[in-house]
């Protein structure tokens, strides 16, 4: 494929006749394959795993947000394949890199992903490509990692290829968002960089907006999820010191939130879970080692957060104890939802596994319910969980637990039945209100 020059790459972009790559075809890049092929471009998507390429390229979708009827629609009309093969990465005109960024065990970021994908894309570079990074991750990741990276083939960023970062802004399971109705932020090093990824993108969602720099646009996505980290650590915080007093949390909130300025709602749970709220802030936290800077909040945080597993345990150890003088570790315990949140088939960092091991090992028997998570396959930190299936959903099976444990208000959970059929409910994240009459069986955590 001869190179586009800068001009004609622009107009492909703004007429859409470009061919766009996007690299991990996961939570992120699938919705983005969607977004772009809906928009006319041709989409070609890489994976390492060969087992996903060959399910999408059978028509079938593993991902909620990618539905089958999308896949099938963009495979019959020849706007999307997708491949395994590195080759394949000198076809595209753009490449959009969507792969996942977690910690590694001392939470320091693990860039094994992004690095991986920069030298898989090496060899393939083509003069007068656009490379986008879109994972997550702390400021200067672009200049400091990818770039150099890709200097090794002889070629010059913002001269002989251009780089730009985009963070992806996906909420799973909120219906009211999608990829292609979020406004993205983009950033580049140089502006001839920045003007292509902004024809790029302006042809998939309502707004884009331009920060200075790579490093602007990195700190805007982690300045996003630390917000909702310290913030959810502060309710979750405030639950605890409000249940000592005999105050309901959800009360005061739902209250609070009447204000119409300076106030905005956020909940309290049974823990973090995502790929990014537990994740993100801490890349940040490290970067600012590098300058000597403290990052307190996030730290607190992030200790507020992780306790909550444990303070759940306690919580419905007291109430076994209240209710049937029972000890934990001869209870059956059934969790409501392994998902990290409602809606959603995403286990990713779910609190639910914390708390299934952690009742593991204090010796009660415990299983799971979950419409949307029929069976536990990949759980690298808990993987006493895995091959583990969701139970069935009827009377005789909740009448066989001592305690039900609510992590995931899922909106297709019948709680009432639930209610009705439980002979005791732990409730950490209020679902049981939805349910009219009296509770007694129901204790909020």
């Amino acid at each position: 494929m001869p190179p586009l020059s800068t001009e004609t790459l622009n107009q492909a972009f703004l007429t859409r006749k470009a061919t766009i790559g996007v690299m991990g075809l996961g939570y992120v890049g699938l919705p983005l394959v969607k977004a772009l092929g809906d928009q006319g471009f041709k989409v070609i998507g890489f994976d390492v795993d060969e087992g996903r390429v060959q399910t999408l390229q059978k028509g079938t979708s593993y991902i909620k947000s990618f539905p089958q009827s999308s896949l099938e629609l963009l495979l019959k009309e020849k706007r999307f394949e997708a491949t395994h093969n590195p080759k394949d990465l000198s076809r595209m005109d753009a490449i959009l890199i969507c792969v996942p960024t977690p910690l590694t065990r001392h939470r320091e970021p693990d860039m094994s992903y992004v690095i991986a994908s920069a030298e898989t894309i090496l060899p393939n570079l083509q003069a007068g490509q656009l490379i986008v990074l879109e994972s997550t991750t702390y400021p200067g990741t672009t200049q400091e990692v990818v770039i150099p990276i890709l200097e090794r083939s002889g070629l010059r960023a913002g001269k002989d290829f251009f780089v730009a970062y985009s963070p992806e802004r996906e909420d799973p399971g909120n219906p009211q968002y999608a990829t292609s109705t979020i406004p993205k932020v983009v950033g580049a090093d140089d502006p001839i960089s920045r003007l292509l990824a902004v024809s790029l993108y302006t042809q998939i969602v309502p707004k884009v907006v331009e920060v200075s720099s790579a490093a602007t646009a990195e700190a805007v996505k982690l300045t996003e999820n630390i917000f909702r980290c310290i913030n959810i650590a502060m309710v979750n915080e405030l639950k605890v010191i409000y249940s000592e007093m005999g105050i309901d949390i959800w009360e005061v909130i739902d209250a609070a939130k009447t204000k119409p300025f300076g106030f905005m709602p956020f909940y309290p749970g049974p823990g973090l879970g995502g790929h990014c709220i537990p994740i993100d802030p801490f890349y940040l936290t490290w970067k600012a080692r590098e300058y000597g800077v403290s990052t307190r909040f996030i730290e607190l945080a992030g200790e507020v957060n992780t306790a909550m597993p444990d303070y759940v345990i306690a919580q419905l150890r007291e109430a076994l104890d209240a209710r049937f003088q029972k000890a934990l570790s001869s209870s059956r315990i059934l969790l409501i939802g392994m998902a990290y949140k409602k809606n959603v088939d995403d286990i990713r960092e779910s609190p639910s596994l914390a708390i299934f091991e952690a009742l593991h090992t204090k010796g009660a028997h415990v299983d799971y319910y979950d419409p949307y998570v029929p069976i536990v396959h990949k759980s690298r930190e808990h993987p006493i969980i895995n091959g583990k299936a969701s139970i069935a959903w009827t009377k005789e099976s909740l009448n066989t637990y001592d305690a039900v444990l609510i992590c995931t208000d899922h909106d297709a959970i019948d709680y009432e039945f639930l209610l009705a059929n439980s002979k005791l409910v732990v409730d950490t994240r209020n679902a049981t209100h939805r349910v009219q009459g009296k509770k007694e069986n129901v204790v909020k955590a």
